[in-house]
């Protein structure tokens, strides 16, 4: 059985990342088809949506759900659905999500959560200012603006939290600091 384990998304209480090992999923972004035990939970209504990153997969419950009531049925249904590789396939074309959108979204989220709240309980802020090739650009603001320290939050905290979510190639420069 390959282990997962939810992970919660911020400001989206119906979402859950599923993490997974890496490497176990064909691509990123919405697939195109998913395993059987999947596919009954979107056809029923169960689950709205479904994305693949690197290292985990994206549910949405349906309107009307509930984590409570349905999320034994979502980690079973999706226990046996990486038990069968065959069956996820990847959407190709404009709705699949680059490397860049993926680790836009990560960066977002990390930033809303554990490193956000350092930031500012330091009485600073990181703000996303964009994603390209990998590289995130935040700008730092408040209390984190010049201090000495931030460079060991945006490296040690930040970027460190982002490789978990991304394997890919990832970086972290102040905009400032250009």
């Amino acid at each position: 059985m390959v282990p997962i384990h939810p992970q919660r998304v911020p400001g989206e209480p119906g979402t859950l990342r599923w993490i997974v090992p890496a490497g176990i999923l064909p691509g990123t972004g919405p697939p195109a088809r998913v395993p059987a035990p999947l596919a009954a939970l979107l056809a029923d209504g169960t689950l709205d949506r479904i994305t693949m990153e690197p290292a985990a997969v994206v549910t949405r419950l349906g309107a009307g759900r509930s984590w409570a009531q349905d999320g034994a049925s979502v980690r079973t249904a999706l226990h046996a659905a990486l038990a069968d590789p065959a069956g996820w396939v990847p959407a190709a074309g404009p709705d699949r999500f680059d490397d860049d959108a993926l680790l836009y979204a990560a960066a977002r989220e990390v930033l809303a959560g554990a490193v956000g709240d350092f930031a500012r309980s330091h009485g600073g802020t990181i703000e996303l200012v964009g994603v390209r090739d990998g590289v995130v650009t935040v700008r730092l603001g408040g209390a984190c603006h010049g201090c000495p320290a931030s460079w060991l939050t945006l490296h040690q905290r930040l970027e460190r939290q982002l490789r978990r979510r991304h394997p890919g190639p990832v970086e972290v420069r102040d905009a400032g600091s250009r």
